[in-house]
């Protein structure tokens, strides 16, 4: 078996085609590298070997990558505006947020390399910032040392041109405090007194360039040009990571999608959602023929570009075994500091992701390690409200299904009383993607009815009643308020994964041993709550007007019903005080009232998370009051339009200054 070419063979076929590949792709410096190494070992052994394969394919998928080839982003504000409100009704927060990040990258594009001329000779610092102003830098000057250094404390500067001999403060110093302060800041001297010497010792501490007078102005212009290229000047303009969390079919992934058509940017996507080799991630290595790059690597190449808006989808559900931790593999790319130097352990050398446009979304942002979920930005999404729903529904869904069964032709009309009783009773969702189905099944029907007989439902109307016909009876039902109000039964909110719900709570007493009975499928964090509860009221039992010695021979029922549903949250430790309460002082607790808050052993009420939800939920109940706590005030800002103004939101610091809100007196 022959596995070493002969000297006198000559040069093979397969490799001097392949050079010539090479040759017309234009790598960077250390990629040319790694394919010139992997060319001279190809050279050296016969095409027959693993090895010669291995190698070949690797050659093939270096020269392959986008390494150079990026799109030119479309900062254009309006128009990026008028795409995501035609993509997405509502999400006003989010859109504003965007539209903020291509703002910054707009004006980051537009600046000026800023410029310090450092002379104390009044002729040299006039020309200098005449010529360099011409060539659209921004053009500050320092008649001396001292100026020089408070002027660098209040701007960063991307080039300093100093004097080198000045009094007081001389150029030498001048270089130290700008490469101490300012690493990234290119220095550059000129002095009349130029030597070998000098020039050394100014280079050593980190100068970028010397001239000496009488200097050319040539030559300073393209110092001062290769200084600024240097820097790769617009490189932050860039990337980012961005997480977007919030209940299913809310919009997350589709937005990313638009985001790179406002951007006109490449788009990609990887589903996160069960992976659990971190090679997925970071690639495999090559010692074997089927080896091949990551996920991030594989996607970036199929998209052509180098920055790409890429989406890591279900980043919340990836996994983790014996193969490695891929959420944890993720740190590097996702790291502003780390990824512009990337290394897939099959390409073996640094790729560059800082261009790319990562876009993360998760259902719960909690689940996401916190290493991980540090470097990015999480922007929340809420649930649509009823009305947002019909306005997604009439103008987006309805024509979007309409035009995919093939009855554009003569549209079925749909009115609002039938989009509302599809949202209210044959979906249960915080997004649309139920809904999209529901509408999608009638339209499918109406065609069939239409292919079946000829002519039929030609101008259909989708009314109430035909809802009913096409889906059947009503599947949904959400929680009301009781008919009146009732010892021991409080009123709740919670937030599920499908937006916000109420609950109701309901405490009895009996004879018994002084035992605490919790049931409805609670989790270790509600039982704690109410365990809690129990102890505040009885070690305040005076105060709240019960009898101190109400827990001596009898126990204490505490029931959330829908008890198949598991129940967990540090929120519902306000609500099982007051219901217990309630029940001590034979109080009705009022119907019309739900609170939301976690109670501590001494009566403060603590925060609590998706507060928007939680009102949408009292909202949708026709509730009339919500007690919240107050170091929540901040967060009802954010609900759109009037639904605040509709219900009467209290805040409240402790649970004492809300029994009599919750709680009816005699003759009430």
């Amino acid at each position: 078996m022959k596995f070493f070419k002969k000297a006198e063979e000559g040069p093979d076929p397969l490799l001097e085609e392949l050079r010539q590949k090479v040759d017309s792709v234009q790598l960077p410096v250390h990629a040319q590298q790694a394919v010139d190494r992997e060319i001279e070992m190809l050279a050296r052994i016969g095409p027959s070997t693993a090895e010669f394969t291995i190698g070949l394919t690797y050659i093939e998928y270096l020269i392959s990558l986008p390494w150079n080839r990026q799109t030119d982003d479309i900062l254009d504000l309006g128009r990026a505006e008028r795409i995501l409100d035609e993509d997405h009704y509502g999400l006003h927060q989010i859109k504003e947020r965007i539209l903020e990040h291509l703002a910054v990258k707009k004006l980051k594009m537009n600046r000026k390399p800023s410029v310090l001329v450092v002379d104390d000779e009044e002729v040299a610092r006039r020309n200098l910032e005449h010529i360099l102003s011409r060539e659209e830098y921004t053009v500050v000057t320092a008649a001396n040392g001292v100026e020089a250094l408070q002027k660098m404390t209040t701007t960063d500067f991307d080039v300093i041109l100093t004097d080198f001999k000045m009094e007081k403060v001389d150029g030498m110093e001048v270089l130290e405090k700008a490469t101490v302060r300012s690493p990234h800041t290119r220095v550059v001297m000129i002095t009349g007194y130029a030597t070998i010497d000098s020039a050394v010792e100014a280079m050593k501490k980190g100068a970028f360039h010397y001239i000496a007078k009488p200097f050319k102005l040539d030559d300073v212009r393209s110092t001062v040009r290769q200084a600024v290229d240097s820097l790769s000047f617009r490189k932050d303009t860039g990337g980012s990571v961005l997480c977007f969390s919030g209940p299913p079919g809310t919009g997350k992934t589709s937005l990313g999608r638009s985001i790179a058509r406002a951007l006109g940017r490449s788009f990609s996507r990887i589903s996160l959602g069960g992976i659990k080799d971190e090679a997925e991630i970071r690639g495999h290595r090559r010692t074997y023929a089927g080896a091949m790059p990551g996920r991030i690597i594989q996607e970036i190449r199929r998209a052509g570009y180098s920055n790409p808006v890429l989406i890591l989808d279900e980043l919340d559900k990836i996994g983790g075994d014996f193969k490695g931790d891929p959420a944890s593999a993720l740190l590097e790319a996702l790291d502003p500091e780390q990824n512009a130097r990337f290394v897939d352990h099959y390409l073996d050398i640094p790729f560059d992701l800082s261009d790319v446009i990562f876009i993360i979304t998760a259902n719960i942002s909690d689940n996401i390690i916190d290493p991980l979920r540090d470097r990015m930005e999480v922007i929340q999404f809420s649930g649509y409200i009823e009305e947002e729903k019909e306005s997604i529904a009439t103008q987006f869904l309805v024509p979007r299904q309409v035009r995919e069964t093939g009855l554009s032709a003569t549209p079925p009309a749909f009115t609002q009383g039938a989009i509302r009783k599809i949202i209210q009773e044959h979906t249960h969702e915080a997004g649309i993607r139920n809904l999209s189905r529901e509408i999608a099944s009638i339209c499918r029907k109406i065609a069939r009815d239409r292919v079946q007989h000829e002519g039929g439902s030609a101008a259909l109307t989708v009314d109430e009643k035909s809802v009913e016909h096409f889906l059947g009876p009503r599947r949904f039902y959400f929680e009301t308020p009781e008919k009146q109000d009732r010892i021991g039964i409080t009123t709740g909110l919670v937030w599920t994964e499908v937006g916000g719900e109420i609950i109701f709570v309901e405490a009895v007493t009996m004879a018994g041993k002084q035992e605490l009975i919790l049931t409805g499928s609670l989790g270790d964090v509600m039982r704690e709550s109410a365990q809690a509860a129990l102890s505040f009221i009885r070690s305040n039992a005076s105060s709240l007007g019960v009898a101190e010695d109400f827990f001596r021979g009898h126990d204490i029922h505490i029931h959330v019903p829908a008890g198949a549903i598991p129940k967990d949250g540090p929120s519902a430790g306000t609500t099982i005080a007051l219901a217990l309460i309630s029940l001590l002082t034979k109080r009705p607790a009022r119907r019309q009232v739900a609170v939301s808050g976690e109670l501590t052993l001494s009566g403060r009420i603590l925060p609590v998370g998706g507060v928007k939800e939680k009102v949408l939920a009292a909202r949708r109940a026709r509730l009339r009051t919500v007690i919240l706590p107050a170091k929540n005030r901040g967060e009802i800002e954010g609900i759109e339009g009037n639904i605040a103004g509709e219900i009467d939101i209290v805040f409240a610091d402790r649970i004492e200054d809300i029994i009599d809100v919750v709680l009816t007196r005699e003759g009430q």
